[in-house]
Parts: C-alpha cells; structure tokens; sequence
C-alpha cells in the first residue's frame, strides 16, 4: 500500500485513493464523542451561515460551531469534545462547521474518505487495511504536531508496527497553544478537551464520510 501524508485544503484537492481526514483537536473528536453517545450522524458544512441554516430546517439537530479556533456568538455549543459528552444527544444529528476539518473534508474529491481522530484511530487502520486500497491519503487538517502524529499513528497501525504515542505528541505538548489550554486561558476550550482527544482508540468505530445535497454526511460504522 502507498500511503500519501499530506496537510490541509491543499492536501485534501491531491489527495488519491482511500482518504482518511484527521482533526484531533477537536472537530473529529467531536464527531466521535456525538457517535458514541448515541448522535444518529453529523453533518458538515463550511461556514457558519450554512451551519445554522441546515440546523433550522434539521429535525432534532444540535447546533456545533467555532470560527478561528473561538465559539461563535449565539451558538451555545463549541468545538468542544467536553460539551458533546456531557450533552444528551441521543438520536440527535450534530451539525458542525470547523476552520480545519470541515473545510478539508469539503475539498476532497474521493468517494472513499473517512474522517478520523486519535479517539477512533485503530478503527480507522484497520478499515483501511480491508480496503485495500493502492493509495491511502492520510490529511492532517492543519499543520499541527497531534494531527501528524495521529497519521503516523494509523501508518505504524496499518505497518504493523507497535506505535509510541507519548513520544509522536511530544512536540504538540511544548507548544504555546497546549499550555494556554492546559491553563484554562481558551474560550471554548476547557482543559478537559485535552485528555478526551488525546487518548486514543477510545471508539471501535469509523466514521466515513459521504457527499450529500450541501453538506457532508459522517456516522458510524462498526
């Protein structure tokens, strides 16, 4: 298998083959949090007036935004995995817009594409080894350290390689956007954020991701 790793929306319009889009922290977590709690799918957009219109005419949706990493004035909801958990969104369908992962999972012109995270990673491997696919395109859905480790992550699973996670996020934990999280200094983004998306293989799901009529629509696949 030849296994492409490549960055963002520039990433996601070369990208060939099975496609796997990664956003540890936090869009794809998210997704993943909403799924295990019971969340019927999540549907993605790429701005926020798209976000709330496709919320209102959703029956039992639930409403996900942030815009440059910050919540979004009137939207009770961020990009937050801590908030998804302790909501109950049982049979709900979570609407999100992200700046990253949403955006980079809109440009990518495969029909075989997952969305993936830390939490759902092995998961995510090993769908893709069934596939068998000539080419895997692994995205970081933007130039930061746990995105290119959670890919390293999935191509030392699919390698068959016993993988050091500790060691692959070492270079997010020195950086100035961990510690003012770590610090509680981010709105939006509650230190607890942290330990729910960057233990990994939580989930024994995917989640594949599927084009439909102005959004994209991710669930849950065992």
């Amino acid at each position: 298998m030849n296994i492409v790793h490549a960055t963002g929306i520039d990433g996601a319009r070369g990208a060939r083959g099975t496609v796997v889009v990664i956003d540890v922290l936090r869009a794809f977590t998210v997704s993943a949090y909403a799924l295990a709690g019971g969340a019927r799918e999540c549907r993605l957009v790429r701005t926020i007036d798209e976000a709330r219109e496709l919320a209102a005419r959703t029956e039992r949706s639930v409403l996900c935004a942030e815009e440059n990493a910050l919540p979004v004035p009137d939207i009770a909801i961020s990009n937050s995995p801590t908030a998804i958990r302790d909501l109950d969104v049982k049979g709900c369908i979570l609407i999100q817009r992200s700046s990253a992962g949403t955006q980079v999972a809109a440009e990518v012109r495969s029909d075989d594409m997952f969305a993936s995270s830390l939490v759902v990673a092995s998961s995510t491997a090993k769908a893709c080894l069934l596939r068998e696919p000539d080419t895997l395109t692994l995205i970081a859905s933007a130039d930061h350290p746990e995105d290119h480790a959670c890919a390293q992550y999935i191509e030392a699973i699919i390698r068959g390689a016993q993988p050091d996670l500790d060691s692959l996020l070492e270079p997010l934990r020195v950086t100035d956007r961990y510690l003012k999280v770590m610090a509680g200094q981010w709105p939006g983004f509650p230190p607890t954020d942290l330990e729910l998306a960057l233990t990994p293989d939580r989930f024994g799901f995917t989640m594949p991701i599927e084009r439909k009529d102005g959004y994209l629509r991710l669930t849950a696949s065992f």
